[in-house]
């Protein structure tokens, strides 16, 4: 992805390393393309009604990456505190994401891929939530 070459072109300084928060952008929108993909495979599955549940976290999971994302790509304006909760709401949701996945892994190889995506993303955003404090 270009979002190194794009954070580096920023002018003006910021207050986190530009290579933690590229590698971080980065697994947010991998875990959001994850959990959309195996959202939809769920719906293919047979037995659709079992993996609602699963269904819905994916889809959470996926708009709160995706949004977390894009805050972090912005940062003229920036405020600590809505980066820091934006972090912990995407640490909870890859989390629970993650876990629900993990119910499902034995029979459907998507959850699995989702799940170890999920545990990925949650890593990445601890990282960098630990780095802005």
């Amino acid at each position: 992805m270009k979002t190194a070459e794009m954070l580096e072109t920023y002018p003006a300084t910021m207050n986190v390393d530009r290579q933690i928060l590229a590698r971080v952008i980065d697994t947010l929108v991998e875990c959001s393309q994850a959990c959309t993909a195996c959202a939809d495979a769920c719906l293919s599955e047979d037995m659709v009604a079992d993996l609602r549940k699963c269904i819905r976290t994916n889809l959470d999971c996926a708009d709160v990456c995706a949004t977390t994302a894009r805050v972090l790509s912005r940062h003229t304006g920036y405020d600590a505190n809505i980066t820091r909760a934006q972090l912990e709401a995407c640490i909870v949701a890859c989390r629970a994401c993650g876990d629900e996945c993990q119910q499902h892994a034995g029979m459907h190889q998507h959850c699995a891929v989702c799940a170890e995506c999920c545990r990925q993303c949650e890593a990445a955003c601890q990282e960098l939530l630990a780095a802005l404090t």
